[in-house]
């Protein structure tokens, strides 16, 4: 029997019923990672490997609620969020999260991979004038980065340009994801920046896979895990890459439609 003390983490998401990502993602990354997971739910998707068919979103009071509760109930050690849908919502934690003293991961979600808005337009300003102050890193992929900061990507010049616009909103530290990038390189780049000036190209091998359902909720709650756990930040993004790696190289398709990675690969990979 495990007797260890697992560290908390909280994750500030929508549920996905496919199970792929958002908050299901999250939940079994912590604990895969040997953390307990905690959750604070923001939006209901309906969704499947196939695409998103409808959102419905809890009031902002009842958001507020959940996390009251799980901050009453439990010493966090970090958090992240991901869907935050409306700037109600995102408004009203934010009054919350400016008050706690453990770091928080925003992964700006703003779109699926089929397309489909997953944050109403009017959020992304009170995002980045809310809670991107509060972040100890942020980690847009490039569709969210051009969104956010207004700038296309097209090499790495545009990449630091974009960089230093987002960690001038506020954030301690940027991850700008390169997945979205090349369709299939040698290798796939994440551009880490801080408020010290470090910037840093982090490099994993491709994964040839369709089967990437929930890559960047996965990702950012790793780091999530690792800053719960002590971890520096720049070894905790180094840690979560190789993790999502080995998801991306063990993802497969349950059902329809583009698969989940493999959240527990590392767990699996123990067992045999």
């Amino acid at each position: 029997m495990f007797t260890g003390v697992l560290s908390n983490v909280l994750t500030i998401a929508g549920s996905d019923s496919g199970g792929g990502a958002g908050i299901q993602a999250d939940l079994k990354t912590f604990a895969s990672l040997g953390t307990y997971g905690t959750s604070v739910i923001t939006a209901l998707t309906a969704q499947n490997g196939l695409g998103v068919t409808g959102i419905h979103a809890p009031s902002a009071d009842f958001v507020v609620q959940q996390l009251k509760a799980v901050l009453d109930g439990f010493p966090i050690h970090a958090a992240k969020t991901g869907m935050l849908f409306s700037a109600e919502i995102i408004e009203a934690l934010a009054s919350e999260l400016e008050h706690v003293d453990f770091p928080l991961v925003v992964d700006p979600v703003c779109v699926s991979t089929s397309g489909h808005a997953l944050i109403e337009e009017s959020a992304v300003e009170i995002m980045k004038k809310k809670l991107f102050p509060l972040a100890a890193l942020i980690t847009p992929n490039k569709p969210e980065t051009e969104v956010l900061t207004g700038i296309k990507l097209v090499d790495d010049k545009s990449v630091e340009e974009a960089g230093k616009k987002l960690l001038a909103m506020g954030a301690k530290a940027v991850l700008i994801k390169g997945g979205h990038f090349e369709a299939k390189p040698i290798l796939v780049t994440d551009w880490f920046f801080d408020a010290k000036g470090t910037i840093e190209a982090l490099r994993q091998p491709h994964v040839d896979t369709p089967n990437s359902h929930g890559t960047g909720c996965t990702l950012s709650a790793a780091i999530t895990a690792y800053l719960a756990k002590k971890q520096p930040l720049i070894i905790a993004v180094k840690k979560a890459q190789e993790y999502l790696n080995c998801a991306l190289r063990n993802g497969y398709a349950p059902g329809k439609g583009i698969g989940p990675v493999h959240h527990l690969a590392t767990i699996a990979q123990l067992n045999h």
